[in-house]
């Protein structure tokens, strides 16, 4: 039975139907990305003078908020989107991987600067030649350091990937398997690799 909600005139009811004409439909993929891509929980990893500007990214004069990414998350497990900020050394490399696995699905990375995506001005045998030898990456930021305008369109290009994405697509959330040439190798691999310069856990492997 309808709701009954008076005219105003004495005596002359009036009977709301059930169904409300207040309603929305829309896709699921819409919806769900839409929420992902406005909650982001950015999990920093500076090493460098990118982190700086990051730093300023996220204060009051350009306001990261206004993207839903204010909550900065310091633990893995509760971030989806890893922000490289800075240089990686080969001591670093185990560390960043097993931070990457440990983060839950859905999970991107964005990778600033220069020397997190090339290895920059440290062409050397310490330094990462680039983190997507390490983790998949989504977004590169140009720039040694990128401003913050810089990083915060990275962002807004990461929120039209992620509003682009589908739930039918099965690959698409598949933690990036090893491959035949090397890349996206488990920690534990990627620490036996970086055995001649030692790493965050031991400083050389023999220890």
């Amino acid at each position: 039975m309808g709701l009954i909600e008076s005219t105003g005139l004495p005596g002359d009811p009036a009977v709301v139907s059930h169904a409300s004409p207040n309603w929305v439909t829309t896709r699921l993929d819409f919806l769900m990305n839409w929420a992902r891509k406005n909650s982001l929980w950015p999990m920093p990893f500076g090493t460098a003078c990118c982190a700086i500007e990051f730093m300023a990214t996220a204060a009051s004069r350009y306001d990261l908020a206004r993207f839903g990414m204010e909550r900065q998350s310091f633990s893995p497990r509760q971030a989806d989107v890893l922000i490289c900020a800075g240089r990686l050394p080969f001591k670093l490399a185990p560390v960043i991987r097993r931070i990457w696995d440990q983060m839950p699905q859905p999970k991107w990375a964005i990778s600033m600067g220069a020397c997190a995506s090339s290895g920059g001005i440290f062409d050397n045998y310490a330094m990462v030649q680039g983190i997507d030898t390490i983790i998949p990456v989504d977004v590169y930021v140009p720039g040694c350091p990128p401003r913050p305008e810089g990083l915060m369109y990275g962002i807004l290009l990461l929120q039209k990937k992620i509003q682009g994405e589908s739930v039918t697509d099965g690959a698409l959330r598949a933690d990036r398997p090893v491959r035949p040439d090397g890349l996206f190798l488990p920690a534990e691999r990627v620490d036996e690799l970086s055995e001649p310069f030692g790493n965050s856990v031991h400083q050389t492997r023999s220890a």
